[in-house]
């Protein structure tokens, strides 16, 4: 997935293959960061792609996964560190509905970071760095935006017709936000698979991803590049949250 296969050759980099997962019709797209998430979802896929029922959408996330489809998975080549945690089938859920709290943010949060797939790493170095200078900084893991996003317009046009208790997956998620919080999105893709996100309940939203390919470098080199780094991921928020100066972004 995008320039993190950089050392690999630029020709190698895909960053438009994330709005294709969420623009293709029948097709649930994912992006998991970690091996038990691309585990959880390997074994809903096994059975999602052999269903063919009625297109009726799920109570609990609005998307119509009884009647089956293909299932594309976003992977990298990047070796990370692995949480050690035991899924709870409630955590599961969450994973296959879209997205769930790394840390879940406090009543008077000012920033959360959403970040999909093989930036993790740097998301969840960049919510350390800012833990002193933000108030109950939030770190939104997601698994699929293509998942979200069909689930979310699903409840709204259900709202539309009638449903007035529909609610989608990232508008519970994101249920308890308070609306002077920021919210920084990343990925190594391009920028406007996470941008929706401060349309769900109107928050201030800065998008980082990639859209220009073909460098190659180090890893770390390209992620700072395009201001995807832990140090890049800061700096966004500093810029849309209001509050004192971050002092890890001086001092590093």
């Amino acid at each position: 997935s995008g320039i993190t296969l950089a050392p690999e050759g630029g020709a190698h980099q895909s960053i438009g293959t994330p709005l294709i997962g969420m623009a293709q019709d029948g097709l649930a797209s994912f992006e998991p960061a970690f091996v038990d998430e691309l585990s959880a979802i390997l074994q809903w896929a096994l059975s999602y792609i052999q269903k063919d029922g009625d297109d009726a959408p799920s109570e609990r996330s609005w998307l119509q996964d009884e009647g089956g489809g293909s299932v594309y998975l976003r992977l990298s080549t990047r070796s990370i560190a692995q949480p050690d945690r035991q899924l709870t089938s409630a955590l599961v859920d969450h994973m296959i509905d879209g997205a769930y709290w790394m840390r879940k943010p406090g009543p008077n949060a000012q920033v959360v970071v959403a970040y999909q797939g093989t930036l993790a790493p740097e998301a969840i170095e960049a919510v350390g760095l800012m833990a002193e200078d933000r108030r109950d900084v939030g770190l939104l893991a997601v698994t699929s935006a293509d998942r979200l996003y069909a689930g979310w317009t699903a409840a709204q046009r259900a709202r539309e017709q009638g449903y007035v208790q529909a609610r989608s997956h990232i508008e519970r998620l994101l249920a308890g936000v308070p609306s002077h919080c920021g919210l920084v999105t990343v990925l190594d893709g391009h920028p406007a698979t996470l941008a929706w996100l401060g349309s769900v309940n109107g928050h201030r939203t800065r998008a980082l991803g990639v859209d220009t390919f073909g460098q190659t470098g180090t890893i770390g080199d390209l992620y700072r590049h395009f201001g995807m780094d832990a140090q890049g991921i800061v700096a966004a928020a500093e810029a849309i949250t209001p509050g004192r100066p971050i002092r890890h972004l001086r001092l590093i």
